[in-house]
């Protein structure tokens, strides 16, 4: 009863309470869009109608104190009038061309690699389907968010602060920050684990974690030399994966029949709870929940008059273009990550594994115990099978493959800890100061783990942080449901009928998946005290979801009404009272 009487107090308030603009963040309010004629049914055809615009909840803080590289906007080229019924402009791609990229490098981090490989030794090819379908959700994901980003002005971040009040606003911080530590920590443990393989093991883990630090701090200081000098770089990262990872396939020479039929047919002959999980484990691989929440940011590197409906829908075509173009790479390289496996390894014994590595002289032998147990293997593992296998090259490029996933993977993820930071907290700190606060929050756990066990516990840790990634995906996918859905933040532009229906039920797909990928691996820990303390967070937890879900369902009911009615109820029902930022 007492969420009921929130919502009836909050939609009970004064407009004037409210925190909105009448103007998009982007337009002074000397250059608003033209305003209806007297007889108000005609609109200027390339002109947004003026709605309720939320203002940024940090548009006037000093720039100097809470600057990130998106300062710097890149401007898109204006086509010639003869050329703007084309459908598409590759002058103008190029300029959209970026933000994707970045997107798509949580879609490359370590964490997919041991997914992707340990998929190919379970199940062969037959799970590549999986990877697919998760590869396209993730696609429609990664849409809102550029949408929202694009339309809004604000990234997903500065909307949860505007939108949702202080309680429930602070709680999704933490569980998303749980996240981004996560995905983090996994992509330390593989740059650490890369370093290892290159030197033949003279550089310790702990040392590994200790230039990882030093080497993400060097890379993300280049931004200062330009946007389109960082995107190069995370271009170049990129190529070096498929380059890597493509000889290692070519190498192998996978069946392209199996191939291809494991892509296109859903099936998966034989397969047991083993095969499930690892299926269960893709997804939750794949889509990332501190993802969203970066993508909605880095669409704002673009200058886009967003009082213009028909830059405003432009901007969001490319966007989805150049989206679709880097999970296409992306998709790709964990292909060639599973087939690689699949090809190789897929039915292998832990015998087999011992007398190749002992007859190619592998100091690594010893990993593998001589019994006719199937292989098990992550990434530590999956280089040094390779080697054995193929040769010393194929285990240094491997390594190499991992080191560029796994420094890209951490530079991106320090941005998206700037971007939650920034956006929920409002925070006034240095951006030194917050790099360094989400820097250590990821490296500290993993440093010590590296200094105080070995490899075997290091690598191991993957599984628990998947889990922990599984459980914060609906803090990310309900909210920006939530907001791309409400006509007060996107206008024109909010989720029609069937990204409304579809996207909700995707949704609880998603979760549903995770949700028992984590159960299996509560389940296996054969713990009753674990088994105790799992069930008390688990209220608490769903008890948050539920409320984030109701929210999202009232939102989506107010969208059905007529335009006049639910402009007026969608702002009131979420919308906190603010009036430290009224304008």
């Amino acid at each position: 009863m007492k969420l009921f009487s929130n919502l009836r107090s909050v939609r009970n308030s004064p407009p004037e309470s409210i925190h909105i603009s009448s103007l998009p963040p982007s337009v002074p309010a000397e250059e608003g869009p033209p305003a209806a004629s007297p007889q108000g049914d005609t609109v200027e055809e390339n002109t947004l109608t003026p709605i309720q615009w939320i203002t940024p909840h940090n548009q006037n803080l000093d720039p100097g104190s809470n600057s990130t590289y998106l300062d710097q906007q890149l401007s898109v080229p204006k086509e010639p009038e003869e050329h703007r019924e084309s459908w598409i402009s590759l002058r103008k791609l190029w300029a959209f061309t970026g933000p994707g990229f970045l997107m798509s490098i949580a879609y490359l981090d370590p964490g997919n690699i041991e997914s992707d490989l340990q998929s190919g030794a379970k199940a062969g090819f037959q799970l590549l389907w999986v990877l697919l379908s998760a590869t396209i959700i993730g696609l429609l994901l990664q849409r809102l968010s550029a949408r929202l980003g694009v339309v809004s002005g604000m990234h997903l971040a500065e909307v949860c602060h505007q939108q949702y009040r202080t309680v429930p606003r602070i709680i999704l911080w933490l569980m998303v920050e749980l996240a981004i530590i996560g995905s983090d920590m996994q992509e330390v443990i593989g740059c650490a684990i890369a370093f290892n393989l290159l030197s033949a093991g003279r550089i310790p883990l702990w040392a590994g974690v200790l230039i990882t630090i030093i080497d993400t701090f060097f890379f993300l200081l280049l931004d200062k030399y330009g946007l389109r000098k960082l995107e190069l770089l995370f271009g170049l990262l990129i190529s070096i994966m498929a380059i890597m990872f493509g000889y290692e396939y070519v190498v192998v020479g996978p069946d392209q029949g199996q191939l291809l039929k494991g892509m296109f047919v859903p099936q998966c002959e034989g397969c047991g709870p083993a095969q499930l999980t690892q299926a269960v484990g893709i997804v939750g691989a794949v889509i990332m929940p501190h993802n969203i929440y970066l993508h909605s940011a880095l669409v704002k590197s673009r200058e886009i008059d967003r009082s213009n409906r028909k830059e405003v829908k432009e901007a969001n075509k490319y966007f989805f273009i150049e989206a679709s173009m880097a999970l296409f790479v992306s998709f790709l390289i964990n292909v060639f990550v599973v087939a690689v496996f699949a090809e190789a390894f897929h039915g292998r014994s832990n015998s087999e594994v011992f007398t190749a590595c002992n007859e190619s002289g592998s100091p690594h032998s010893h990993l593998f115990p001589v019994n006719n147990q199937t292989l098990e293997v992550d990434i530590y593992k999956g280089g040094v099978v390779l080697g054995c296998f193929f040769g010393p090259v194929a285990l240094y490029i491997w390594a190499v493959g991992i080191l560029a996933a796994g420094q890209s993977s951490t530079m991106t993820g320090t941005y998206s800890g700037q971007f939650v930071m920034e956006g929920f907290l409002n925070l006034r700190w240095s951006r030194f100061a917050r790099v360094l606060l989400t820097r250590s929050l990821a490296i500290t756990p993993t440093l010590l783990v590296a200094i105080f066990q070995d490899i075997q516990r290091l690598t191991g840790m993957n599984d628990f942080l998947n889990v922990l990634q599984s459980l914060q995906l609906p803090f990310a996918l309900i909210p920006i449901l939530t907001f791309t859905s409400l006509p007060s933040v996107m206008a024109e532009f909010s989720n029609g009928l069937f990204f409304r229906v579809g996207g909700g039920l995707l949704i609880v797909l998603v979760c549903a998946i995770n949700m028992y990928f984590v159960v299996i691996y509560v389940a296996a820990l054969h713990s009753v005290w674990l088994y105790v303390l799992a069930a008390f967070l688990s209220v608490a937890y769903l008890s948050f979801v539920g409320y984030l879900s109701w929210l999202c369902l009232i939102a989506l009911g107010c969208s059905f009404l007529d335009p006049a009615t639910r402009r007026q109820n969608d702002t009131t029902i979420l919308i906190q009272q603010q009036p430290e930022f009224d304008t």
